[in-house]
This record gives structure tokens, sequence and C-alpha cells, in this order.
């Protein structure tokens, strides 16, 4: 073989095309593509491809009775989550709203009325568990941080960075008041009866971030005790009425959500291709992991 042979050799190229079916099932929905069509002035537009709306084409116009059958067979969840659309609007309008002279109303407060009242009646216990309460989220900050520190993984310690300054923004932006049956404990964190965000709950959402994690490193038992120790804390903060249920409610949703962001961010940062063509490890610091 001559140089020349060499630097001419070629690979035969192969080109694969993938047939897509007219009709496509989807969660035991049967979709059919609209055939392409050529308007008078020569362009091509397609309802498949989203440039328009027609009454002709519309879906609900190829329903039959074993469609809707099939919602509520295959798609409860959602069927459930209208007919709670449905009822909450009723409710919504005609629900009286609580006078602005009166204190706002807090279905978890009305729940814990009789540990609020034990915790009333024994300062000490209050104290005790504001302490345990603290050192629970002592081991959300252990774990978290050595995630990263020890183990090399970032996601835990970077969605907890996300959480937090989301969490300042929202809590300066509306500033919602103290209850007034708060109780304040030195044991407590933030430590004293300071001001603080209540919208949303860094206990709650830092517990579900941990606990999140622990699942994705199949560590079963530990996430299960951060979960029950997440609990007894929303109880603990309702019955202290250190939060109002939606910022315990809320901080749930935040501790997914911001793992779930700092996931995406960590599948973005950790590899990128240099302009040689070389490839560099962009993850925070040294990390061999993604997440």
């Amino acid at each position: 073989m001559t140089s020349d042979k060499l630097h001419h050799r070629s690979v035969p190229q192969t080109t694969t095309i993938l047939k897509t079916p007219n009709n496509i099932s989807i969660n035991n929905f049967n979709l059919k593509k609209t055939p392409t069509h050529a308007p008078a002035n020569g362009t091509t537009t397609s309802e498949w491809t989203g440039h328009g709306w027609s009454m002709a084409g519309a879906s609900f116009l190829r329903w039959t009775a074993a469609d809707v059958v099939g919602l509520f067979k295959y798609h409860t969840v959602p069927c459930f989550f209208a007919v709670s659309l449905l009822f909450f609007m009723g409710v919504e309008y005609t629900l009286s709203m609580i006078p602005s002279s009166s204190p706002p109303f807090d279905i978890g407060f009305a729940a814990t009325v009789y540990l609020h009242r034990v915790l009333v009646a024994s300062p000490t216990l209050n104290t005790v568990l504001a302490g345990l309460n603290t050192v629970f989220v002592g081991m959300q900050t252990t774990y978290i941080l050595g995630t990263w520190v020890i183990e090399g993984r970032p996601r835990a310690t970077v969605a907890t960075l996300f959480m937090f300054t989301c969490r300042g923004i929202l809590g300066y932006s509306t500033q919602l008041p103290l209850p007034e049956e708060f109780l304040g404990s030195g044991a407590d964190f933030p430590v004293g009866n300071v001001s603080f965000f209540l919208f949303y709950s860094g206990h709650v959402a830092g517990s579900m971030i941990a606990s999140l994690d622990m699942r994705r490193m199949r560590r079963w038992e530990l996430a299960f005790l951060f979960d029950t120790l997440n609990l007894l804390q929303v109880v603990r903060l309702l019955s202290t009425r250190g939060h109002y249920t939606i910022d315990l409610a809320v901080g749930v949703g935040a501790g997914i959500l911001f793992d779930s962001l700092a996931g995406k961010y960590m599948n973005s940062a950790v590899v990128a291709k240099d302009v040689d063509g070389s490839y560099t490890n962009r993850a925070l610091l040294s990390s061999p992991y993604q997440s």
C-alpha cells in the first residue's frame, strides 16, 4: 500500500432513516399524524409541527368512549386533580376570607393546639426539643458538606446554595409577621428570638436535599431516618408556631426543585470541550463525579 493510497483512503458512509408510523400510541392514546399539505402560495405547513390550529384536525373530534374510559382507568392521578380543581374552585368562591384585623388562619396550628399548650406549660421541654432540632440541622449540614468535601460529589451542596439564596430573595420580598403564639428558644436555630425569613422553611428544604442524595446513593436506612426526623421537625415547628404550614409544604417542594436544578447544572458544567479538542473537568474543584 503506497502513501498516496493511504492518504486517500475513505470510510463508506451509511445513513439510517427512521420511519415514523402514521399512528403513534402514547400512554394509551392514539395520535394520528396529520399529512403535510401545500397551500396555494407554495409554502409547506403541517398541524403536526404546530404552526397552526385547525378545527378539522382537532384532537377531541377523534375521542371515543374507549378513550374516555381509558382516561379514568390509566390516568387516575390527573383525574383526581381535575376533580380537586373543581372542588377548590367552589371553596374559593364561597369561603369567607379572614378579616385583616384577625391573625392568619393556619390548619397546621389548629392541628397542634394541644402540643402548643404542652410547650407553653413546659419551657424546659421546649428548649430540649429546640436543641434536638438544632442537632438535626447540624446533621444535615455535615452530610451535605461531606458529600462534597469527602466524597467529591458537590450536587447537594450546590442545591443547598441555590435553595438558601432563593429563600433569602423570597423571604425579603414578602415579609410575613411572626405568629402571635411563637415560642422561641435560645437553643433553636437560628439562635434565640431573632427575626428570620418565614417563607419557605430552610429546615425542611435542607432535609429534603440530604434525603434525596441519600436515595441516589441507595442509603435507604439513612434516608428513612432523615425523613422521619424531618416529619418530627415539621410537627415541632408547627407546635412552636415557628413556621406556617405553607412554609413547610413549600420547603418540601423547594428541596426537590433545587436538587433537580443542581443536577442539571452539574451535568452541564462538569465536562467541557476545549478549543483544542481536549476535555477539561470543570466540576467544583477536582470532583470526579457529576452528582
